[in-house]
């Protein structure tokens, strides 16, 4: 493992450092890159503080089935990444993967899921991602505490879950003792093009490097275009509820609900198109409350502990947008809003490729060129 390095010039640059940032430069470490990352902090609109910690497959791909390939890639390797990570840190970030379930209220809703997930699996490439529909007695037969207005569910073995804030910390340790030189509190201005590399300037200061990789969430969006690169990327609020710690009864993960390592029950599904906005908002809480109490009754008896918002990073098809600029070779945008799920894609494929100069065939399909054709 190597210690920091002495030079004051990184080999490599990355902007941002939520979990998108933190994989990508320990990826980049492990490589071998001397690397800096330049961090906003509390101050940005980090999507990593709200995620749901899922290492989700099922569901998605349609209309891009290269997508859901690039998921099953990754939740298959998220064992092997969980496995580093408690290595080179001593952290179990609590990855497991027992099989996601997608609950449902009613016939109608559940006939739009099986509808859903035929013609997503009708995608040519798509016959080896197994899943089952379940009747309402099927389902509680595996959960034995859902509720009687649960009519069935979707159920795939191939879904997983993590602790995010332990994965948050984990990617934080590894880079740091990986050498990464983590700069909190740099929010970036300009990004310039100079003598085949860049100049990169803040109000703390500025900094040359070879390369450079925007992993800024939502703030690509400015910077991309000072490289040559396209993120028309823009928020979708999320909100989440967080009950008190109950003893076990949810070991599978759901899109809408799950209980973490630690006790907690998680529960959001919103999806808002507010902009900026980060207000969290009664009506939309009690709406997800009272679902979540229909799947599960006994959540009526929890106290809720906290409740927050936080915004997707979206491009306009919803799927990632992985880059290298023509005009400025050395520059790359890394974007998505499954940051989390698809880590381990992050660590062990798409960073060692950055650092290659050449981008993997398996994300051909996600330049942003897709937007202009």
């Amino acid at each position: 493992m190597s210690s920091k390095s002495n030079h004051t010039e990184p080999d490599i640059v990355v902007i941002g450092g939520g979990v998108v940032g933190g994989a990508i430069a320990l990826g980049l470490a492990r490589s071998g890159a001397r690397v800096t990352i330049l961090d906003e902090g509390d101050a940005a609109f980090r999507a990593s503080r709200g995620n749901f910690a899922l290492v989700w497959v099922q569901s998605k791909g349609f209309g891009m089935p290269e997508y859901a390939m690039w998921s099953r890639r990754s939740a298959d390797d998220w064992h092997g990444l969980a496995d580093i990570l408690s290595e080179e840190t001593g952290i179990d970030v609590a990855h497991s993967q027992p099989g996601g379930f997608m609950l449902c209220l009613s016939q109608d809703e559940l006939g739009k899921r099986v509808d859903a997930m035929h013609r997503l699996h009708n995608q040519t490439t798509l016959t080896d991602f197994p899943y089952e529909v379940l009747d309402h007695a099927e389902t509680k037969r595996r959960l034995p505490d859902i509720g009687k207005d649960v009519v069935g569910a979707i159920y795939s073995p191939l879904d997983g879950h993590v602790n995010s804030l332990k994965l948050f910390r984990a990617l934080r340790e590894a880079t740091t003792r990986r050498g990464v030189d983590y700069r909190p509190n740099c929010p970036v201005e300009s990004i310039t093009p100079r003598d085949g590399g860049f100049r990169i300037k803040g109000p703390w200061g500025e900094i040359a490097t070879a390369k450079v990789v925007l992993a800024a969430g939502l703030g690509n969006a400015r910077l991309a275009p000072m490289v040559g690169l396209d993120a028309p990327v823009k928020p979708s609020k999320g909100q989440i509820i967080v009950t008190e710690k109950t003893a076990p009864f949810l070991h599978n993960p759901m899109v809408t609900v799950r209980q973490t390592d630690e006790g907690g029950v998680m529960i959001g599904d919103s999806q808002e198109d507010r902009g900026f906005d980060t207000v969290v908002g009664q009506p939309i809480l009690s709406v997800m409350a009272e679902r979540a109490v229909r799947m599960f009754p006994r959540l009526a008896g929890l106290n809720v502990v906290r409740t927050w918002s936080a915004l997707r990073v979206m491009s306009p098809d919803g799927f990632p947008i992985y880059d290298q600029s023509l005009s400025c070779p050395g520059a790359f945008v890394v974007t998505c809003h499954s940051g989390v799920t698809l880590a381990a894609n992050h660590v062990l494929t798409l960073a060692p490729a950055i650092l290659s100069g050449v981008l993997p065939d398996a994300v051909a399909s996600f330049s942003a060129r897709r937007f202009h054709v």
